[in-house]
């Protein structure tokens, strides 16, 4: 397994890493703030934390969405967060115009899983900083291995995110034999847990506590949430992302499933 170093932040060895924070960029305030707050749970859970957050969501359904302050104002938000805190940052790019820019600021750029199989995406990306490839939900998990070696040939390092695999119709199902398998491409793998509960119409956030634990069992490098204060008044995907005020309960037991199979993996 190869490490991967985001900033200060080492993934690949240890507890897993947690990217978190909110959806978008809803104003300066909310998203330092939320920051702040997942940084001292981290610290008290000593858990290496990574913030994300997107500065535009370009891949809304409806042209009504929110879709967040723009590239030039939602980096200057990034940028304040991770030099007031000293923390890593993460976004998500949606076009390669935005990439220069976002390397600047970023210390992971994200691949979103719509444009997972976008070639010049994946490259550009991975020339400028490690890059996190969400596999995208109509892809298995051995497809994967394809666009792993887009980022491998401009010696690119990389994070395989799942976020389950569409099962029909507005539906997603984790199938953690994933897993097993993309581990095997040498890379760290990470489980976006609130994605994989945002299937159309009928998002829940209650699964979240189950699939994060199921995902740790299985050894996954990291965790993915977007964490919200009140995702009732969210702008953007309220419906499936963990309160803050549940986040670190939800953390702790991730760390108990962890020991349990540190310990067990000792004794075999």
């Amino acid at each position: 397994m190869n490490r991967v170093d985001i900033g200060n932040v080492g993934v690949g060895e240890g507890f897993p890493v947690l990217i978190a924070g909110p959806c978008v960029i809803e104003n300066p305030d909310i998203t330092y703030q939320t920051a702040s707050s997942l940084l001292e749970i981290t610290a008290r859970l000593q858990i290496p934390f990574i913030f994300k957050c997107s500065y535009d969501k370009a891949n809304r359904s409806s042209i009504s969405s929110f879709r967040g302050p723009g590239l030039a104002e939602g980096l200057k938000v990034l940028s304040e967060i991770k030099k007031g805190l000293n923390i890593p940052i993460t976004t998500d790019v949606h076009c390669r115009e935005d990439i220069d820019a976002v390397a600047e600021v970023a210390d992971l750029i994200q691949i979103p899983a719509f444009l997972c199989r976008q070639t010049d995406l994946v490259v550009e990306s991975a020339k400028k900083k490690p890059i996190n490839i969400k596999k995208g939900q109509f892809l298995s998990p051995y497809d994967m291995k394809y666009i792993v070696e887009k980022a491998e040939s401009v010696n690119g390092r990389l994070l395989i995110t799942e976020r389950g695999t569409s099962f029909g119709y507005n539906n997603l199902i984790v199938d953690f034999r994933a897993f097993p398998i993309m581990r095997t491409f040498g890379w760290p793998i990470i489980f976006d847990a609130t994605h994989s509960v945002a299937y159309p119409g009928q998002p829940d956030r209650n699964f979240v506590p189950y699939l994060v634990r199921a995902a740790i069992a299985c050894r996954a490098d990291g965790l993915f949430m977007e964490i919200h204060p009140e995702p009732e008044k969210a702008l953007c995907d309220g419906r499936n992302m963990v309160r803050l005020s549940e986040a670190e309960n939800m953390l702790q037991e991730a760390k108990k499933v962890y020991s349990a199979i540190v310990a067990t993996s000792q004794v075999l």
